[in-house]
């Protein structure tokens, strides 16, 4: 990203420390930097003694998707959202399904603010989402695009790892509407060995982001990595805690990257959907054909308010979120 580097944007989160070095504070990794280098995540580098965010409005993707490919189900279904992402993440997933812009280097364009504002409101989005990779990194970028969309009356989306500390993360959270946070594994060492990274933030960050901004969670199920009985139990049971509404999505894992596990069979979707199920009232398996597990029922009468067929909307029964035959709360975030 040699030309993201030509004008940089002073980065907000970090410290001088000595001899010209300086230590990023945005994300748990707390990068110590020399002169001329950048940071795990590649947005962030020392210049002169001082930290800048290079990958400011740099994006490898800008592209127009269903709200649900985020996936949010719960959040204005059946709308359509801007959607931009950075060159790379914080994490070093074995198994990162977008590895090619997250982990390599990639041709980005760039999208100052106002013009994904401009961008997304002439394509008749809800808003923007940053996604793609880990749109953390992306910091200083998303907070000034999140407040100018929001002045426009538009939506802002983050689907990101969790991996942010406490301090950016509350600064950030009164302007994000909506949140797709992707919890790997309820096991540290899997999270130290195959993403090179800490579980404990990642669930810090779900906690501080519920009932502040509407939040949905994806497990990417891996065979013989994070899909036992005990993983699916224990993670249901710390959303369930938070609040049984939260919507959770089980996702099919294919090979990728460095991963050469065969793709999830779909009975060990089906079974963790069925486990979570006792006591969430949102859970929904994704990455395949089937619509059998993504259609969103009203947790009191369980009748189908919004029926779905792949990531289209064939049906909504709903009306303010409420449901159409019995009028019960659903949880589901939408206008009147």
């Amino acid at each position: 990203m040699k030309a993201a580097q030509t004008n940089p944007h002073p980065a907000s989160y970090w410290q001088p420390v000595d001899k010209g070095r300086v230590q990023c504070l945005l994300c748990p990794f707390n990068c110590v930097l020399s002169e001329g280098k950048t940071s795990i995540c590649r947005g962030k580098e020392n210049i002169g003694g001082e930290l800048y965010a290079t990958n400011y409005a740099f994006t490898t993707s800008i592209n127009i998707d269903p709200v649900e490919k985020k996936p949010l189900y719960n959040f204005y279904p059946g709308t359509k959202i801007l959607s931009i992402g950075p060159n790379g993440c914080n994490l070093r997933c074995d198994f990162c399904q977008n590895y090619y812009i997250s982990q390599e280097e990639a041709s980005v364009t760039y999208l100052p603010p106002e013009k994904a504002v401009e961008l997304s409101d002439h394509e008749g989005c809800i808003g923007v989402a940053y996604t793609y990779t880990e749109p953390f990194i992306w910091f200083e970028y998303v907070l000034d695009t999140a407040k100018a969309i929001r002045a426009k009356g538009l939506k802002n989306v983050l689907v990101t790892n969790g991996m942010i500390n406490r301090e950016p993360l509350e600064e950030i959270l009164p302007w994000i509407d909506a949140m797709n946070v992707d919890i790997k594994s309820m096991d540290k060492t899997f999270y130290k060995k195959t993403c090179r990274g800490k579980l404990d933030p990642v669930l810090e960050t779900v906690k501080r982001s519920v009932g502040l901004t509407h939040i949905e969670i994806t497990n990417l199920v891996i065979p013989g990595l994070n899909d036992s009985d005990e993983m699916f139990e224990k993670l249901t049971d710390f959303l369930a805690e938070l609040n049984p509404m939260i919507p959770l999505h089980f996702s099919r894992y294919h090979p990728d990257y460095r991963q050469t596990a065969s793709a999830t069979p779909l009975d060990t979707l089906y079974h963790a959907a069925d486990i979570a199920s006792k006591k969430l009232k949102h859970v929904y398996v994704g990455n395949i054909m089937s619509d059998s597990h993504n259609q969103t029922r009203c947790p009191k009468c369980q009748e189908v308010v919004v029926e779905r067929s792949g990531y289209s909307i064939r049906k909504n029964n709903l009306v303010g979120g409420k449901c159409r035959f019995c009028g019960a709360y659903t949880g589901v975030v939408m206008d009147s």
